[in-house]
């Protein structure tokens, strides 16, 4: 097949992340695969006028590292940021949006382009956005992927879509793993740090304060994308880790005892997959696949969004636990999620595509339920 995918800016978030994967293993399935994309935002000339004037020269547009670099894909950046139009875009038998502005680029394309697929990763209704076009977004023409049990409900309750795919994101075993251990030293607390308001930073904040009173010496660790910008006062306590090498990521994980996701809303969260696969149990708020998987007392612990006291009690529940107990707790996450793997994700993904080339213009009726199944155990 010819695949094409259209995409923001890149960079290295999770969404980014998950792109990247299903196209290098499309790519490596023998599909020919494009990803489009816009540049990153230009350097207003004010403030390169005030970078020379402090003397640090003039600055540059700088393309910012992304999940995309590595991929043996053909991946084409737009010269302005600006829609993609039919002579940006290669004929092809499929062509992907991956969020709610590329929903609307997709859809104002030429049939030449190819069957038109919107592969939904969260439910972006968030106050920062123009939240009528992100719900207008979902009620398009357009054959759906989810990747979540929970994405596809809402897709059928609210948009009247019940066709939506089920394709789950999957953790890379290659990747992310860590021999059977025991607890840390010293308490050890970690999660992933965003400046997002819907990642809940202020909650995960809290709560490290809370348990401080408990645990003086509690160790806390985080990493992220980007560093602090200024308007997020971290603990200086926090080992904060800035955009970490890929194959140094499954350490961080393994060095906690406990992996905290406090997000608002997530439409899968990788992180809680990735620290369970390297045997770190999870508290979560209950959104995106944690609150699909995470079970309390068995490999981790849930607890309402924006509810600090009970994140707080369910830290203090794993850290209590006894070494052997706690071992336990350990393997129970570890095999949560040991099934899982980016290959089935990507058949079933390939699967959907390949359907979409038979009936162009109808839904896949049926398809999430089919594919699913095939991932009921994660």
């Amino acid at each position: 097949m010819r695949i094409t995918f259209i995409l923001p800016t890149p960079n290295l978030s999770g969404g980014i992340k998950v792109v990247a994967i299903h196209a290098r293993l499309l790519a490596e399935r023998g599909h020919r695969v494009t990803l489009i994309s816009q540049p990153s935002a230009v350097v207003p000339l004010r403030r390169r006028i005030k970078s020379l004037l402090l003397g640090r020269g003039w600055p540059r547009d700088a393309r910012p590292r992304s999940h995309l670099d590595a991929t043996p894909a053909e991946h084409r950046m737009l010269e302005s940021r600006r829609a993609p139009m039919d002579a940006d875009v290669p004929d092809a038998d499929v062509v992907i949006a991956t969020w709610w502005e590329t929903a609307e680029w997709v859809n104002g394309l030429g049939p030449r382009k190819g069957a038109k697929i919107y592969f939904v990763q969260g439910h972006e209704v968030f106050p920062h956005l123009p939240v009528a076009r992100v719900e207008q977004s979902y009620r398009l023409p357009l054959r759906k992927i989810v990747v979540a049990r929970w994405l596809r409900d809402v897709m059928r309750e609210r948009y009247g879509d019940a066709t939506a795919a089920v394709v789950p994101n999957a953790v890379d075993h290659r990747q992310f793993h860590a021999p059977p251990r025991g607890r840390q030293d010293r308490p050890t607390v970690g999660f992933l740090f965003s400046e997002l308001p819907l990642k809940g930073l202020d909650i995960v904040l809290t709560v490290i304060r809370q348990l401080r009173q408990d645990y003086p010496a509690l160790r806390v660790i985080c990493f992220g994308s980007s560093p602090p910008s200024g308007s997020a006062v971290l603990d200086p306590g926090i080992e904060a880790i800035v955009a970490p090498p890929q194959d140094e990521i499954r350490g961080i994980y393994a060095r906690c005892d406990v992996w905290l996701a406090t997000s608002r809303s997530e439409g899968f969260n990788l992180p809680a997959m990735e620290a369970m696969a390297c045997r770190t149990p999870v508290v979560s708020t209950r959104t995106g696949w944690p609150a699909e998987a995470v079970v309390d007392g068995d490999n981790g612990m849930l607890a309402d969004i924006d509810d600090v006291e009970g994140l707080v009690a369910g830290v203090r529940t794993i850290l209590a636990l006894t070494e052997a107990a706690w071992r336990q707790m350990s393997d129970r996450a570890f095999r949560t999620v040991a099934p899982v793997s980016w290959e089935a994700s990507a058949t079933g993904f390939e699967r959907v595509l390949i359907d979409a080339c038979r009936q162009p213009n109808e839904n896949a009726a049926g398809s999430g339920d089919r594919i699913e199944g095939e991932h009921a155990d994660r």
